[in-house]
């Protein structure tokens, strides 16, 4: 079986990472504090929903057929994740607190939340680094 392309979750932490910094480095209530602010928040959420469909794939050989894997919640990903030792069980609260937080963030744009999702953004872009290597390496 051919490996999981990982390339464009790559790509999306990267350029969180750029808009992570690019907003650490802009003067706030500016325009360009805006911009970066609202490019953080839809990648974290396009990162979540990489993370999430690429973690499917490598749960895939787990599961008995694509039906039973496909009733997974996105959460469940996670807790199989765990189940499987993929992942270890701090990650996977972590990814459970990510999506709680995108699932907010999906429904309210506000300033408050937006100030919500920077402060998990220096330990999910390494989660999702590792998440990343996880499906690259096992």
């Amino acid at each position: 079986m051919d490996g999981i392309n990982t390339e464009y979750l790559e790509k999306c932490i990267r350029t969180l990472e750029l808009s992570y910094r690019s907003l650490q480095t802009a003067e706030e209530n500016s325009i360009e504090y805006e911009l970066y602010r609202n490019s953080l928040v839809k990648g974290f959420e396009m990162t979540m929903e990489q993370c999430g469909t690429l973690l499917k794939k490598k749960l895939a050989p787990y599961f008995s057929s694509k039906r039973e894997l496909d009733k997974l919640r996105y959460k469940d990903l996670y807790r199989h994740a765990l189940k499987h030792s993929l992942l270890e069980s701090p990650e996977v609260e972590r990814w459970l607190e990510y999506r709680d937080n995108r699932n907010a963030t999906a429904h309210d744009y506000g300033q408050k939340l937006a100030e919500e999702t920077l402060t998990l953004m220096d330990l999910f872009i390494k989660d999702a680094y590792r998440l990343k290597e996880m499906i690259d390496h096992g």
